[in-house]
């Protein structure tokens, strides 16, 4: 996950409300419901000890989401009396709407919320030309254009006769020529909106066709599936190719990270692991990426801060003994996320690739130098 979207909440001090808005029940009430859990969320926010200026700033922002069309949710991140950042979800909070009032902005969430949500373009390819189609967990379904070929001659005769070897030989040279343009217009596609997979639906030859005429570069991006020409992706389909890839990713960075933890022959390692090791990296500015398993043992326990990034430390001592005066509590994930951020480092989210290999206490680092 690129955390780059979240530097507006690092570029002021805390404390911070951090609010997770269940937006996937669709019911009579729904404009109700949601007007009541404005309310609920100002409340608890109040509760917590949060200011007058900031709990009516977060109770107006979900207010205003009383007619969203949002599939799962929004995070809303407030403080002075404003709400700084509000990216939707790709998935539904499973606990429900929460609220938090804390130093940090509560962020650890939106790798499991928000992160990981495969961009797909799905290519619905025929001889003639393409339906091109954005999928995200977020964004839901967007039309991204039409793809027309030449559309004569498309279709072979059935006789045997000498004539019409011409005839065939167009149109094989018509489905080569759409199939190119279907693969070129899917490239740009890409670039355009940096999608994470590209998804082809139709008849084997003419899949076969577009796959084979794409850069080099986004062959490896690149899934079919058994759907006929005419067919149509339902959601469940989709849903299961994003996890899919998911799986593989989460999985990918998993083995990289277990192989860099063991020491080279220069005797250093990596990776490190555990919440001590990875606040020392932070520190230093030495993580290329951050890995997270949101229910490790390790990844909410309690941290010190400063006010800067890279002034953290598993205890307040620690920060007193490099000069930092002020120090605050907060979550370990929370704290670290922080600190990659500001440091162009990414994010990633180990569950899917399961708990056994995970991290020791669900926090792990890659290093960017030994």
């Amino acid at each position: 996950m690129d955390l780059a979207f979240l530097d507006p909440l690092y570029e002021d001090t805390g404390p911070w409300a951090s609010v997770y808005v269940d937006l996937s029940r669709r019911t009579e009430n729904m404009v109700h419901e949601r007007e009541l859990t404005a309310e609920a969320l100002s409340r608890q926010l109040a509760e917590q000890g949060a200011d007058e200026r900031t709990c009516h700033a977060v109770r107006d922002a979900v207010h205003d989401l009383r007619h969203s069309s949002d599939a799962h949710g929004r995070a809303l991140f407030a403080r002075d009396g404003r709400v700084l950042l509000d990216p939707p979800l790709a998935r539904r909070p499973a606990g429900g709407s929460t609220a938090h009032w804390a130093p940090l902005p509560h962020t650890a969430p939106l790798l499991e919320l928000a992160g990981e949500d495969p961009v797909c373009v799905v290519a619905y390819v025929d001889r003639r030309g393409a339906d091109l189609e954005l999928r995200s967990g977020a964004l839901g379904s967007q039309d991204a254009g039409t793809v027309t070929g030449e559309q004569w001659p498309l279709h072979r005769t059935h006789t045997n006769a000498w004539s019409t070897k011409h005839f065939e030989l167009k149109v094989e040279n018509t489905w080569e020529q759409n199939a190119a343009e279907i693969a070129q217009a899917l490239a740009a596609c890409q670039e355009e909106t940096r999608a994470d997979l590209l998804i082809l639906v139709g008849d084997v030859r003419e899949r076969r066709a577009v796959h084979e005429r794409l850069p080099k570069h986004l062959r490896g991006r690149v899934m079919e599936t058994d759907h006929g020409a005419g067919s149509r992706l339902l959601d469940d389909d989709v849903e299961r190719i994003r996890a899919e890839h998911v799986w593989r990713r989460a999985g990918d960075e998993l083995d990289r990270f277990l192989a860099a933890r063991d020491p080279g022959a220069d005797g250093r390692a990596g990776a490190v692991e555990g919440v001590p090791a990875v606040i020392e990296a932070a520190r230093e500015h030495r993580i290329e990426e951050l890995l997270i398993h949101p229910d490790g043992p390790d990844a909410h326990r309690e941290v010190w801060v400063g006010e800067d990034p890279d002034q953290l430390a598993v205890r307040r001592s620690d920060l007193r003994a490099i000069g930092e005066e002020h120090a605050w509590p907060a979550r370990a994930d929370d704290a670290l996320l922080r600190a990659a951020a500001v440091t162009g480092a990414p994010a990633l989210s180990v569950t899917p690739a399961g708990v056994d290999d995970a991290p020791v206490g669900g926090v792990g680092a890659l290093l960017r130098w030994k």
